[in-house]
């Protein structure tokens, strides 16, 4: 064995100059394309949380959280409360012409639909509020 061969091998050279990065690499780049494709599917998951948007708190304490309308939020996922919020949603518009008397006047609603969504938005989604739920 020659002093060259034994100065490439002492470096953690292969024989021949190559480092084997190679396989690194290809390794790296796997790994990363792997990380993305799990991201991108929990995002787009039918039925996840990717989508979601976090729960907040706004001015007068009441919890808050957009979404998609095909969705409900957190504080509404079950039993009565989710199908209120689901009418809430479906029937918007005829709730907007009944008025609430739990006195959330004071908070600026306007009518019983206030009471279930905050706001609706030009991209389809929804912003909840847990009024309603507690």
């Amino acid at each position: 064995m020659g002093k060259q061969a034994r100065v490439q091998r002492s470096a953690g050279k292969a024989p021949g100059g190559r480092t084997g990065t190679k396989g690194r690499r290809t390794f790296l780049y796997g790994a990363g394309a792997a990380a993305l494709a799990v991201f991108a599917g929990w995002q787009l998951w039918p039925g996840g949380y990717g989508s979601a948007g976090s729960v907040t708190t706004d001015a007068i304490g009441d919890q808050i959280q957009r979404l998609p309308k095909s969705e409900l939020p957190e504080f509404a996922r079950t039993g009565d409360s989710a199908r209120l919020y689901r009418y809430a949603v479906e029937h918007g518009d005829g709730l907007q012409y009944m008025p609430c008397f739990c006195g959330c006047f004071r908070f600026g609603h306007k009518s019983n639909r206030d009471c279930y969504l905050k706001a609706s938005h030009r991209d389809g989604t929804l912003t909840f509020t847990s009024h309603a739920a507690t």
